[in-house]
């Protein structure tokens, strides 16, 4: 089985793993990173968005052999030693919420939209967020949150 090197939230580790398994399982069941969900496993709900050197990916679909010597960030990841990332702030304070069980991916998609730009508009929040699915429907809230990020200038 191929070894591989990877960064995966700031820390350095190797895996044994054939080079088709998806990215998402070495998370879950290597590394044991479960925040990342599993969900549809075709990447079209993106419950497993994790960043890939920045970029949102679907972790179900993305092959290890794909990702190589690249940073992976995790929702793990996102926060910071001195707490929580300013996304996963007001995702509590707004209540966005409810099952939680699409969450991961919806931090990890507006993280990445915030990252490129920091003042998207409201039809680029919702082109970003669009191919998230959340089966509660908190779809207001997560626009809110990310609205109200932008509009307070605390997104990065």
């Amino acid at each position: 089985m191929p070894e591989y090197v990877l960064t995966v939230n700031g820390q350095v580790t190797t895996v044994n793993v054939d080079a088709d398994m998806p990215l998402l399982w070495v998370l879950r069941d290597r590394l044991h990173l479960t925040g990342t969900k599993y969900s549809c496993g075709k990447g079209l709900c993106a419950a497993c968005t994790v960043h890939v050197d920045g970029e949102a990916m679907r972790s179900c679909v993305t092959r290890i052999a794909d990702v190589g010597q690249k940073a992976v960030t995790t929702i793990e990841g996102l926060a910071s030693p001195n707490g929580l990332h300013p996304i996963q702030s007001i995702w509590l304070e707004e209540r966005v919420s409810q099952c939680g069980y699409c969450q991961p991916g919806q931090i990890m998609t507006a993280a990445a939209l915030l990252m490129k730009s920091s003042s998207p508009s409201p039809n680029e929040i919702n082109a970003a967020m669009s191919n998230v699915l959340c089966r509660c429907g908190t779809y207001q809230r997560i626009r809110r949150a990310i609205q109200r990020l932008v509009e307070e200038g605390t997104s990065a």
